[in-house]
């Protein structure tokens, strides 16, 4: 990150894009949640575990998503948050955490400046966060990390920090530390700010109570705390002090360090002091990777890019939303901007802004925030919108799915209607769609299974399409790339194992590792690779 670069305009510079990533479990609903009702976005939190209708939380919109009680697609918040003499915006983008999901997921992250990583005290990292933050250190996006369910039975604070330490390889700072856990947890003393922050167990929805202290040698702490737990708290603090890093800003925006917040989201205690240092500390909006050049959020002429799509999110039209993060400019309700991969112009005329499960018309929008195009297929996931330049985002990626199974519909009749549903789901980016070169019927390709569940739930509730998903002889698929007549060549002796995705690009379906080796071997000009830039 340079730092020559010119201050950015006051309402881009008020802006943090982020998303939370954590193991599913960890309370990522919930913080989401107590965002929202801190943001003035909703008035009462809804409780993720709450009976019937209570426990429809805001956030989560798809049926499948309001059974299961977990967050399946990924959708984009905004809203202010004021602190001091600060207006933030924030916008913030929830991830899937189930480990079905983790494609959209990476997609997400790469829409996005910065991640807050929820860990469970009880647990520590667990496997799904693992993958998340990798995903994260890939792009050095700067992490703010949230210690949640310090009301419950919670693992010595030091043990939770050194499990960060070691596993995610990145210097923890503590920016507050526990008093207590469990039934003993009283609150935090915030170490950045010298204050101490109780909470109060009889109202969720209530706001910490914070005293301004003159350091842990404040004779009022012992008003509020324990002895035996005040005395644990000095020696901790003090340890921790000597032990631990300072905090350094510059080295969390570089994604080497981050800070640490402990806290409990259900009894809406810590999170804004997380809110507070995601303010602080989390990035302005960064300047994005793009051919031939770079986009900076403080130019004015407007450019962004589609990292998800999501259909029928009205069941009452057949919409589809492109999610669009604006990478640069002030963007106005009405603009025209060009579609980079078709070279056409399009008139944003009816551009949405997400607040909490409300869509509203966005009448701008500017570098940073997210909206929400409706359209009709023309945009797909990794296609950059401008004011005319012919300027194209990279690194948002397809990965090649792990599960693949034929579909077939369950009255042979409606064949039709279910390719038009599945190219629907395909250019969602919501599974891999192949159809295969000799043969009827279509092999979907999936990241995890739940994804088969998904897909066959929603042909059915959007499409009145019940199918059925069948074994399939294959296990992976690959991106056939290489010199056109190498290509011919190699597609006319395997026709066996060849089938297009939705984009027409010729795909490589293998039974084993051995068809891999062999063609390697065999046709040394052709590349088969796991993975394909979605930007065409």
């Amino acid at each position: 990150m340079l730092d020559n670069r010119p201050a950015l305009p006051a309402e881009i510079a008020r802006r943090r894009t982020f998303a939370i990533i954590s193991h599913p479990d960890a309370g990522k609903t919930t913080l989401t949640e107590k965002f929202l009702l801190y943001g003035g976005a909703i008035q009462m939190a809804g409780q993720v575990r709450a009976k019937g209708e209570a426990r429809r939380t805001r956030s989560d919109f798809m049926q499948m998503e309001k059974d299961r009680g977990i967050s399946v697609s990924a959708s984009a918040m905004s809203f202010d948050f004021k602190t001091g003499d600060r207006n933030y915006r924030f916008n913030l983008v929830d991830t899937p955490g189930h480990s079905d999901f983790s494609e959209d997921t990476y997609r997400t992250l790469t829409a996005v400046d910065a991640a807050v990583m929820v860990i469970d005290g009880a647990k520590g990292v667990e496997s799904q966060t693992q993958k998340l933050f990798e995903v994260c250190r890939l792009r050095d996006l700067p992490i703010l990390t949230f210690c949640n369910k310090m009301d419950r039975e919670a693992r010595d604070t030091f043990e939770i920090i050194d499990e960060i330490q070691e596993n995610l390889a990145i210097d923890v700072t503590p920016a507050s530390w526990p008093i207590g856990m469990g039934r003993d947890f009283m609150g935090c003393y915030d170490m950045l700010n010298n204050r101490l922050e109780l909470m109060d167990r009889a109202d969720r929805n209530v706001v910490a109570e914070s005293i301004k202290l003159d350091g842990l040698d404040d004779p009022r702490l012992a008003d509020h705390i324990p002895a035996a737990l005040l005395d644990k708290l000095r020696e901790e603090v003090e340890m921790a002090r000597e032990l631990l890093p300072e905090l350094n800003p510059q080295s969390v925006l570089e994604g080497h360090m981050t800070p640490i917040w402990f806290g409990s989201a259900i009894n809406s205690f810590g999170v804004q002091e997380l809110m507070k240092g995601i303010g602080t500390y989390g990035p302005e909006p960064q300047v994005q990777k793009a051919e031939p050049r770079e986009i900076a959020p403080e130019e004015t002429k407007v450019a962004g890019f589609v990292f998800k799509v999501q259909a029928n999110m009205d069941p009452k039209h057949r919409d589809r939303v492109a999610f669009v993060r604006l990478a640069s400019g002030h963007f106005e309700r009405g603009m025209k901007l060009t579609h980079v991969r078709t070279k056409k112009p399009m008139a944003i005329s009816n551009p949405v802004l997400f607040l909490a499960a409300d869509r509203e018309l966005a009448e701008e929008a500017w570098a940073g925030d997210i909206i929400g195009i409706p359209n009709h297929g023309q945009l797909r996931i990794g296609d950059t919108l401008t004011e005319g330049e012919a300027i194209r985002v990279t690194g948002i990626p397809s990965f090649a799915p792990e599960l693949l199974q034929t579909v077939r519909a369950g009255d042979p009749m409606k064949a039709k209607h279910l390719e038009k549903a599945l190219m629907q789901f395909a250019e969602e980016g919501a599974a891999k769609v192949f159809k295969p070169m000799i043969g009827s019927g279509f092999i979907v390709g999936v990241v995890g299974a739940l994804q088969f569940e998904v897909l066959g739930s929603r042909i059915e509730l959007e499409y009145g399409l019940p199918v059925r998903f069948e074994g399939s002889q294959f296990t992976s698929a690959r991106w056939v790339t290489g010199p056109k007549l190498a290509v011919e060549k190699f597609v006319n002796a395997n026709k066996q194992h060849i089938s297009y995705d939705h984009d027409g690009d010729v795909v490589y379906l293998t039974r084993l590792q051995w068809d891999i080796d062999r063609v390697v071997r065999d046709y040394p000009d052709i590349t088969l690779s796991a993975t394909k830039e979605m930007m065409q």
